[in-house]
């Protein structure tokens, strides 16, 4: 049996004591380490620490300002905001986006467009714990759904803010324009700091030619928020400088009529004030709801608007270019009469036709047997073509253009309309340049009755005829009647800001005779209300005088040997209907112009639109008033 080892308590005491003290001394060591952390952390690193906890728990927020309202020139409220609920995502609250997605897709219609749309917005957000919206124009039912579903859907919230609408959707588009989801390259134009907490911009018209009025002043406030970024309270607020209310002339009673009586045709109408320049109404058919644009319009409504043929996306009252046809014979005339050319009673006699050399190409005129003997003033109230071909063979196209350009042919006139075009207006200079070719004498003979190479818009037509209006007077087309502000004693002013206008005013046009406007608004004045006078079904019966031109535009050439028929031609192919007038002759208050494409002739389509709405402007006797309630 092997003799059991008697135990050394002693060393093993010794051992014990040995580790109890290393031991120790370890913890003393590592406390001793986290006591001097702790000092650094407190004493020395205080302030730095203390004002990062702050950070984290108060932040400054940027707040929107209410974008500025639109009214019409009677007070009429064309532009609002409204509140509008969107369906928003906070990514730091979020550990898996893409099945948060989807289970907010099995509550709610969302498409793939909308998926896509939000992260983008999301690579795009400008701070952290900034919420990114998914879906816009949330029904009660959506909203309702959500709202019981929050506590498995974390980071998910539905937030409230004012979006643009507009009541009066199509009817005022094309002379408003609207606003739109700011992108990243208007990011860069503004100031960012302005618009750090704005969506919306203007895009197009009014909207975006006003911006720095309607927009407002940013503000901001101090929030104490949680760990998850989320608002406890406000701790301190300055509160935004909302954008300006502004007043336009346009006329919504007068816009709503026009659109009404080019309901159903590709068409235009500008109205202007000839006193003022302020355009009454501005109508291109057919049109599209703006309120589409606002948050962003689906992949369907937009193929629809961009591959419809009637192109209700164009703007065809300051962007249309159309051949003015005969509405350009007065100011043909006034050049030829005002440099000496001709005088007001020189005649010639109208066979049907016209030729620069015997058995040549017959310029045709658009009565086959023509008009007889007739002098200035019978050849713009029946529109005899061939007395401005035999003029304008005299004449040769240099006062032609020069005329034309005075009056603001060739070029953007309008104060605050930024997409409109200048089109063309011909000269030999312009041939060469552009086609690289001489000009012609038939050339000449085209331009003198408004075909050939000139283009003009229906914002184009309406001015000259102000012009006219105004005996050469110049007022610049304008949208805007003032910014709305209020007086010490609480009354409503309106007050023009300093704009940079789309071209520097016009100079006045001076006559060499100022006789001459007598003798060309006369004549413009039996268009309407003599017995051979082209518009005179649209005159009889006015109690106003009437100045006024129609015009027939050629949409495809015919030859030689053939006659017009419009029943053998597509719709698409028949001749555009023009007409412009102004009203009353002693009193100018409204210059007009429509257009009405493939309409077929100026006199028997565009001519009665513009009594009607020279009616329901000046009597207020059309039978669509009645029919409208604001």
């Amino acid at each position: 049996m092997a003799t059991e080892r008697l135990k050394d308590h002693s060393k093993e005491s010794r051992t014990f004591k040995i580790r109890a003290i290393l031991a120790f001394a370890v913890v003393v060591s590592l406390l001793l380490v986290l006591i001097v952390r702790m000092f650094y952390l407190q004493v020395v690193e205080h302030e730095r620490f203390a004002a990062m906890s702050e950070d984290n728990r108060v932040q400054l927020q940027p707040v929107p300002p209410n974008r500025g309202l639109i009214y019409d020139r009677n007070g009429v409220l064309l532009a609002d905001n409204r509140p509008s609920y969107s369906v928003t995502i906070l990514k730091e609250e979020v550990k898996d986006l893409d099945k948060t997605l989807a289970d907010l897709r099995d509550l709610i219609p969302i498409t793939d467009k909308e998926v896509l749309r939000f992260k983008k917005r999301l690579r795009q957000r400008r701070r952290s714990f900034e919420s990114v919206p998914v879906r816009f124009r949330l029904n009660e039912q959506e909203i309702a759904t959500i709202s019981v579903n929050y506590h498995r859907l974390p980071g998910v919230r539905v937030e409230a803010e004012l979006i643009r609408h507009y009541p009066y959707g199509e009817t005022l588009v094309h002379a408003m324009g609207y606003v739109g989801r700011i992108n990243e390259a208007e990011l860069q134009r503004v100031d960012e700091r302005n618009y750090s907490a704005t969506h919306y911009i203007g895009k197009l018209g009014i909207e975006k030619f006003y911006e720095d009025q309607l927009h407002g002043e940013v503000g901001f406030q101090k929030v104490e928020t949680n760990a998850r970024g989320r608002v406890m309270r406000v701790l301190e607020r300055t509160d935004p400088q909302p954008g300006k209310d502004i007043q336009l002339h346009l006329d919504i009673r007068l816009q709503q009529i026009t659109e009404r009586l080019l309901e159903g045709r590709r068409a235009s109408v500008v109205a202007i004030d000839p006193k003022t320049g302020g355009i009454l109404t501005l109508v291109s058919k057919p049109g599209y709801d703006p309120n589409l644009f606002v948050t962003g319009i689906s992949s369907k409504d937009y193929e629809a608007l961009r591959d419809s043929r009637d192109l209700p996306l164009f703007n065809r009252a300051i962007r249309g270019g159309y051949p003015p046809g005969s509405t350009v014979k007065p100011i043909t005339a006034l050049a030829a009469i005002d440099t000496g050319v001709v005088s007001p009673g020189y005649t010639i006699f109208d066979p049907g036709w016209y030729t620069l050399t015997k058995g040549g190409r017959k310029y045709r005129d658009w009565k086959k047997f023509g008009h007889g003997r007739v002098n200035m003033n019978e050849a713009i109230s029946q529109s005899c073509d061939t007395w401005f071909y035999d003029v304008a063979h005299k004449m040769g196209v240099d006062p032609m253009s020069d005329y034309l350009g005075r009056f603001g042919f060739g070029s953007v006139t309008s104060l605050d309309l930024p997409e409109a075009l200048g089109q063309i207006l011909p000269s030999k200079e312009w041939k060469k340049r552009r086609r690289k070719e001489s000009w012609y004498t038939g050339d000449s003979l085209n331009l003198s009755i408004g075909q050939g190479f000139l283009v003009s818009t229906p914002l184009q037509l309406a001015t000259a005829t102000a012009v006219i209006a105004n005996r050469g007077k110049w007022v610049q087309p304008r949208m805007l009647q003032g910014i709305k502000t209020e007086a010490e004693d609480g009354s409503q002013n309106l007050e023009m800001p300093e704009v940079t206008s789309v071209q520097l005013p016009r100079q006045d046009v001076v006559l060499n005779q100022e006789k001459n406007w007598d003798v060309i608004i006369k004549s413009m004045h039996d268009v309407m209300h003599s017995e051979t006078g082209t518009a005179r079904l649209s005159g009889a019966g006015a109690q106003y005088k009437i100045a006024g031109k129609t015009g027939t535009a050629q949409v495809v050439g015919i030859k030689q040997d053939e006659e017009y028929d419009a029943e053998k031609l597509a719709e698409i192919h028949r001749d555009h209907a023009l007409f412009v007038a102004f009203a009353p002759i002693d009193d100018p208050q409204i210059a007009i112009s429509v257009v009405v494409e493939n309409g077929g002739g100026g006199s028997s389509t565009a001519a009665p639109i513009a009594r009607k709405i020279m009616d329901a402007y000046l009597l207020g006797t059309d039978p669509l008033l009645d029919e409208i309630e604001l």
